[in-house]
């Protein structure tokens, strides 16, 4: 489907907006953040509870180590145990921290312990309390710490076993060394732990919320600024923005709003200059219509009343062509992109020649038109471009009308087409006075009609057509060139211009 302007302006105009800048750095930033605290403070949470788990079970295994080499053999071959005093005191309950321990003798013993499951074991108890949980299995090596959680006369207590093979001549003994705390303690510690490090990630997580709060304003602060100044200014102020007070990552921003506020003073200059020079053309043919109405009020000649009605009328023609070029012109200077389709040069220029043949004629011009392919060129196949067909068959009628309203009467205009390397043209060639080199880039100018010698060789032309010409040349990629035309009867040459297009190659 073919890309059209007014599609696109319709696009932007259904086009969703993007949500506030401001509002979508604030939602990634900010749970974000949050989210990275959350994680900090579970892993904290974690920490602490491991590091408690480790200091308590250290504190929980010296008393289990002490048992364990108190325990001796007596002259008879029988055990004993005789813990001492610190053993005790480390063995007694507190508020809070209710103490458990247990000493037993395995009764036979086995083989070998490591790995055997506690309920496995019978034991006679040495010291402690009887009915204390054993661990679901043994270590696998002597005197091998074993922690495990167990309940104790509906009391949850963090327990540690470890056993221990006694000889003594000949006599091998076992025994298991149990020591256990309720684990109320060590959850406080952990909750109170727990209760400062969230109290303190919460302090930080108010300090960042507000960190990317600020910030974000702050960043965008000169976003806010640049718009209050934008909104600010009246609506004829078109000065560029300053690039110096915006931060780096806004000055290509800037520079293109400056960039387009430069296009648009331009196309606003070309507008007041061509209002001033269309009022100034326009001002002339209408006084002289207006002085010629009231001379023609006042005659009582008939006849010469009938003169100054045919001095208006001609007027009129002259000021309506003078309107039709000025509406051209303007047209042509739009920046809008118009459909393009195939075209053939060679049947357009047929068109123009054709359709200004009596003009010509009535100037007793000579208006030809060369085909190019029968011109012996072995051409069989049109001058094919890529352009718009009202406004090329509108900058060719210019050129020519041109040609016929400056080359002079009796003059020679021949118009022709044809391809050279990659583009494609249109030339329109006189025998008339010609135009000096010096005037050639001149004539391109609104309202200039080529210097004294042209001026004096003109018809009514308004120095309009080579302006449209070109205009609509630009407009599809196209441009037009000025060179000598055919040779004059009376000494010197012509003129030619040539439009060129970039050639279509089917």
């Amino acid at each position: 489907m073919p890309f059209r302007s007014g599609d696109a302006g319709m696009v932007r105009l259904t086009r969703k907006p993007r949500g506030s800048m401001h509002f979508w750095l604030l939602v990634l930033l900010i749970p974000g953040t949050i989210a990275l605290l959350l994680i900090d403070s579970w892993n904290d949470y974690k920490a602490v509870s491991k590091v408690t788990q480790q200091v308590y079970d250290s504190a929980l295994l010296e008393p289990a180590k002490v048992l364990e080499t108190s325990v001796e053999f007596n002259s008879d071959g029988s055990l004993r145990i005789d813990p001492p005093f610190y053993a005790q005191v480390m063995l007694e309950s507190r508020a809070g921290n209710r103490k458990y321990f247990r000493v037993e003798e395995i009764d036979p013993p086995l083989l070998n312990l490591a790995g055997v499951a506690g309920q496995q074991i019978n034991g006679r108890t040495m010291i402690g309390m009887r009915g204390l949980p054993r661990p679901p299995a043994l270590a696998d090596n002597e005197s091998m710490p074993v922690f495990y959680t167990a309940i104790y006369r509906n009391d949850e207590v963090r327990m540690v076993a470890l056993w221990r093979d006694l000889y003594y001549e000949g006599l091998h003994k076992q025994v298991l060394i149990m020591v256990g705390e309720s684990v109320d303690m060590r959850l406080r510690t952990q909750q109170d732990a727990w209760r400062q490090g969230l109290f303190r990630d919460g302090r930080m997580l108010i300090l960042a919320v507000l960190l990317v709060w600020f910030s974000v304003e702050w960043a965008l602060r000169p976003l806010v600024e640049l718009r209050r100044e934008i909104k600010a200014r009246d609506v004829d102020d078109l000065t560029p923005l300053d690039v110096e007070q915006v931060p780096r990552e806004i000055v290509p921003l800037v520079r293109a709003v400056n960039h387009h506020i430069e296009l648009y003073r331009q196309v606003l200059d070309k507008q007041a200059q061509f209002l001033a020079d269309a009022s100034h053309q326009l001002r002339t043919p209408l006084a002289i219509m207006r002085t010629q109405a009231q001379y023609a009020k006042r005659e009582p000649d008939i006849g010469r009343v009938r003169e100054s009605l045919e001095a208006i009328i001609r007027q009129l023609g002259q000021t309506s062509r003078l309107t039709e070029q000025l509406l051209s012109l303007a047209h042509a200077s739009r920046k809008d992109v118009t459909p393009q389709a195939r075209l053939d040069l060679n049947v357009l220029a047929r068109e123009v020649v054709l359709q200004y043949l009596p003009l010509a004629r009535e100037r007793r011009q000579d208006l030809g038109w060369i085909d190019c392919r029968d011109n012996g060129g072995g051409i069989s196949s049109g001058v094919w471009v890529l352009a718009s067909d009202a406004e090329i068959h509108e900058a060719v009628a210019n050129l020519v009308h041109n040609a016929i309203n400056h080359a002079g009467d009796g003059s020679t205009i021949t118009v022709s087409s044809g391809l050279e390397d990659d583009y494609a043209w249109i030339s329109v060639c006189d025998n008339g006075v010609g135009l000096d080199p010096s005037f050639r880039e001149s004539v391109f100018v609104r309202f200039d009609r080529g210097g004294p010698a042209r001026k004096g060789a003109r018809g009514s032309g308004s120095g309009l057509g080579l302006a449209i010409a070109l205009a609509y040349a630009e407009r599809n990629r196209g441009t037009i060139v000025l060179s000598d035309g055919d040779a004059s009867p009376g000494g010197g040459v012509g003129l030619c211009a040539m439009l060129r297009l970039p050639r279509h190659k089917t």
